[in-house]
Protein backbone atom coordinates (compact mmCIF):
# COMPACT_ATOMS: atom_id res chain seq x y z
CA UNK A 1 0.00 0.00 0.00
CA UNK A 2 2.82 2.70 1.15
CA UNK A 3 4.79 1.29 -1.63
CA UNK A 4 1.91 2.12 -4.21
CA UNK A 5 1.50 5.72 -2.37
CA UNK A 6 4.85 6.56 -2.56
CA UNK A 7 5.06 5.43 -6.24
CA UNK A 8 1.97 7.81 -7.29
CA UNK A 9 3.65 10.87 -5.16
CA UNK A 10 6.87 9.93 -7.43
CA UNK A 11 4.87 9.89 -10.91
CA UNK A 12 3.19 13.64 -9.53
CA UNK A 13 6.48 15.07 -8.82
CA UNK A 14 8.00 14.00 -11.97
CA UNK A 15 4.84 15.41 -13.57
CA UNK A 16 5.30 18.75 -12.45
CA UNK A 17 8.69 18.88 -12.61
CA UNK A 18 8.49 18.16 -16.37
CA UNK A 19 5.75 21.00 -16.54
CA UNK A 20 8.09 23.61 -14.95
CA UNK A 21 10.49 22.89 -16.89
CA UNK A 22 8.59 23.36 -20.43
CA UNK A 23 7.15 26.74 -18.77
CA UNK A 24 10.63 27.88 -17.56
CA UNK A 25 11.39 26.89 -21.85
CA UNK A 26 8.69 28.89 -22.94
CA UNK A 27 9.30 31.75 -20.70
CA UNK A 28 13.29 32.06 -21.76
CA UNK A 29 11.96 31.69 -26.15
CA UNK A 30 9.60 34.27 -25.43
CA UNK A 31 12.43 36.30 -23.67
CA UNK A 32 14.98 35.70 -27.14
CA UNK A 33 12.17 36.35 -29.14
CA UNK A 34 11.26 39.69 -27.61
CA UNK A 35 15.16 40.68 -27.05
CA UNK A 36 15.87 39.89 -30.85
CA UNK A 37 13.43 41.63 -32.60
CA UNK A 38 13.77 44.63 -29.79
CA UNK A 39 17.35 44.68 -31.13
CA UNK A 40 16.56 43.81 -34.42
CA UNK A 41 14.28 46.81 -35.06
CA UNK A 42 16.49 49.22 -33.52
CA UNK A 43 19.37 48.41 -36.18
CA UNK A 44 16.78 48.76 -38.45
CA UNK A 45 15.44 52.21 -37.09
CA UNK A 46 19.42 53.62 -37.06
CA UNK A 47 19.80 52.46 -40.37
CA UNK A 48 16.81 53.84 -41.67
CA UNK A 49 17.14 57.31 -39.56
CA UNK A 50 20.79 58.24 -38.47
CA UNK A 51 21.44 60.52 -41.01
CA UNK A 52 18.08 62.67 -40.29
CA UNK A 53 18.37 62.69 -36.28
CA UNK A 54 20.72 65.62 -35.94
CA UNK A 55 18.43 67.57 -38.44
CA UNK A 56 14.97 67.09 -36.76
CA UNK A 57 16.79 67.20 -33.42
CA UNK A 58 15.63 63.89 -32.63
CA UNK A 59 16.92 60.55 -30.63
CA UNK A 60 16.00 56.87 -31.36
CA UNK A 61 16.34 55.11 -27.71
CA UNK A 62 17.28 51.41 -26.93
CA UNK A 63 13.61 51.16 -26.67
CA UNK A 64 13.07 51.92 -30.02
CA UNK A 65 11.15 55.11 -29.08
CA UNK A 66 11.56 57.95 -31.21
CA UNK A 67 11.58 61.32 -29.66
CA UNK A 68 12.07 64.74 -31.41
CA UNK A 69 12.92 66.92 -28.64
CA UNK A 70 12.68 70.96 -29.92
CA UNK A 71 9.89 72.44 -28.67
CA UNK A 72 10.55 75.42 -31.20
CA UNK A 73 9.73 73.51 -34.20
CA UNK A 74 6.63 70.75 -32.87
CA UNK A 75 4.20 73.62 -31.40
CA UNK A 76 3.56 77.33 -30.23
CA UNK A 77 3.55 77.53 -26.84
CA UNK A 78 0.35 76.40 -25.03
CA UNK A 79 -0.84 75.41 -28.44
CA UNK A 80 -2.11 72.53 -30.54
CA UNK A 81 -1.35 72.92 -34.17
CA UNK A 82 1.34 71.43 -35.47
CA UNK A 83 4.40 74.22 -36.85
CA UNK A 84 4.81 74.33 -40.51
CA UNK A 85 8.47 72.89 -39.39
CA UNK A 86 7.30 69.88 -37.81
CA UNK A 87 5.10 69.04 -40.81
CA UNK A 88 8.07 68.87 -42.62
CA UNK A 89 9.80 66.90 -40.26
CA UNK A 90 6.47 64.41 -39.89
CA UNK A 91 6.54 63.91 -43.99
CA UNK A 92 9.97 63.04 -44.03
CA UNK A 93 9.67 60.38 -40.86
CA UNK A 94 6.51 59.31 -41.03
CA UNK A 95 6.11 57.03 -43.99
CA UNK A 96 9.68 55.45 -43.93
CA UNK A 97 9.09 54.74 -40.21
CA UNK A 98 5.69 52.57 -41.43
CA UNK A 99 7.35 51.13 -44.27
CA UNK A 100 9.87 49.77 -41.93
CA UNK A 101 6.95 48.53 -38.94
CA UNK A 102 4.71 46.99 -41.57
CA UNK A 103 7.20 45.18 -42.92
CA UNK A 104 6.96 41.20 -42.74
CA UNK A 105 10.09 41.29 -40.12
CA UNK A 106 8.34 43.14 -37.55
CA UNK A 107 4.33 43.88 -38.61
CA UNK A 108 2.79 40.69 -36.40
CA UNK A 109 4.96 41.10 -33.95
CA UNK A 110 3.27 45.08 -32.96
CA UNK A 111 0.84 45.47 -30.78
CA UNK A 112 0.86 49.19 -30.28
CA UNK A 113 2.22 52.42 -31.84
CA UNK A 114 1.23 55.11 -29.55
CA UNK A 115 2.71 59.07 -30.58
CA UNK A 116 2.50 60.85 -26.92
CA UNK A 117 2.46 64.43 -26.58
CA UNK A 118 4.67 65.49 -22.88
CA UNK A 119 4.80 68.55 -21.24
CA UNK A 120 6.28 70.67 -18.58
CA UNK A 121 5.44 70.94 -15.11
CA UNK A 122 4.28 74.34 -15.39
CA UNK A 123 1.44 76.55 -17.01
CA UNK A 124 2.02 80.60 -17.43
CA UNK A 125 2.13 81.98 -14.06
CA UNK A 126 -0.59 79.73 -12.76
CA UNK A 127 0.26 78.21 -9.18
CA UNK A 128 -2.87 76.31 -8.86
CA UNK A 129 -1.33 72.34 -9.28
CA UNK A 130 -4.55 71.28 -10.24
CA UNK A 131 -4.86 73.60 -12.90
CA UNK A 132 -1.35 72.80 -14.21
CA UNK A 133 -2.19 69.16 -14.13
CA UNK A 134 -5.28 69.34 -16.08
CA UNK A 135 -4.25 72.21 -18.56
CA UNK A 136 -0.65 70.12 -19.55
CA UNK A 137 -3.49 66.92 -19.85
CA UNK A 138 -5.48 68.63 -21.93
CA UNK A 139 -2.63 70.41 -24.12
CA UNK A 140 -0.82 66.65 -24.49
CA UNK A 141 -3.94 64.60 -25.75
CA UNK A 142 -4.43 67.56 -28.08
CA UNK A 143 -0.76 67.71 -29.52
CA UNK A 144 -0.55 63.98 -29.51
CA UNK A 145 -4.39 63.68 -31.48
CA UNK A 146 -2.90 66.24 -33.68
CA UNK A 147 0.40 64.38 -34.53
CA UNK A 148 -1.78 61.29 -35.48
CA UNK A 149 -4.16 63.11 -37.35
CA UNK A 150 -1.95 64.66 -39.25
CA UNK A 151 0.41 61.71 -39.88
CA UNK A 152 -2.64 59.55 -40.69
CA UNK A 153 -4.03 61.64 -43.30
CA UNK A 154 -0.38 61.84 -45.23
CA UNK A 155 -1.34 61.31 -48.83
CA UNK A 156 1.18 59.09 -49.18
CA UNK A 157 1.42 55.33 -50.60
CA UNK A 158 3.14 53.43 -48.20
CA UNK A 159 0.47 55.62 -45.22
CA UNK A 160 -2.38 54.95 -47.40
CA UNK A 161 -1.96 51.09 -48.05
CA UNK A 162 -1.03 50.63 -44.52
CA UNK A 163 -4.07 52.54 -43.19
CA UNK A 164 -6.45 49.47 -41.89
CA UNK A 165 -2.99 48.68 -39.97
CA UNK A 166 -2.54 52.04 -38.41
CA UNK A 167 -6.20 52.24 -36.98
CA UNK A 168 -5.91 48.44 -35.63
CA UNK A 169 -2.36 49.80 -33.91
CA UNK A 170 -1.80 53.79 -33.82
CA UNK A 171 -3.05 55.09 -30.58
CA UNK A 172 -2.31 59.21 -29.30
CA UNK A 173 -1.82 59.49 -25.34
CA UNK A 174 -1.73 62.60 -23.97
CA UNK A 175 1.24 62.13 -20.73
CA UNK A 176 1.45 66.03 -19.24
CA UNK A 177 4.53 65.79 -17.21
CA UNK A 178 3.85 62.21 -16.07
CA UNK A 179 7.30 60.97 -17.52
CA UNK A 180 9.52 64.48 -16.46
CA UNK A 181 13.33 63.59 -16.12
CA UNK A 182 14.27 67.03 -17.48
CA UNK A 183 12.85 70.08 -17.82
CA UNK A 184 15.15 71.58 -20.40
CA UNK A 185 13.41 68.14 -22.71
CA UNK A 186 10.30 68.03 -21.25
CA UNK A 187 8.29 69.37 -24.01
CA UNK A 188 8.42 66.70 -26.76
CA UNK A 189 6.65 64.25 -28.84
CA UNK A 190 7.59 60.53 -28.94
CA UNK A 191 6.85 57.88 -31.06
CA UNK A 192 6.72 54.27 -29.14
CA UNK A 193 6.21 50.78 -29.94
CA UNK A 194 4.85 47.79 -27.99
CA UNK A 195 5.65 44.69 -28.87
CA UNK A 196 3.33 41.26 -28.38
CA UNK A 197 6.19 39.23 -26.42
CA UNK A 198 6.85 42.37 -24.77
CA UNK A 199 3.16 41.92 -23.47
CA UNK A 200 3.88 38.41 -22.83
CA UNK A 201 6.66 39.12 -20.73
CA UNK A 202 4.86 41.01 -18.14
CA UNK A 203 2.07 38.80 -17.97
CA UNK A 204 5.06 36.19 -17.09
CA UNK A 205 6.46 38.15 -14.44
CA UNK A 206 2.81 39.14 -13.19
Amino acid sequence: MMSGLMLIFLFIAISFMIEVEAEKEEMKDIAISYRDAKANLNEALYAEFEDDLQKWDATITKDNSVIFHSPNVLFEVSKSDLKDEFKTVLKQFFSRYINILTSKEYKDKIKELRVEGHTSDEWNSTKSKKKIYLNNMRLSQNRAYEVLSYCYGLEDAVVIQNRPWLEKNFRANGMAFSKLKDREKARRVEFTIQMKSEEKVYQILQ
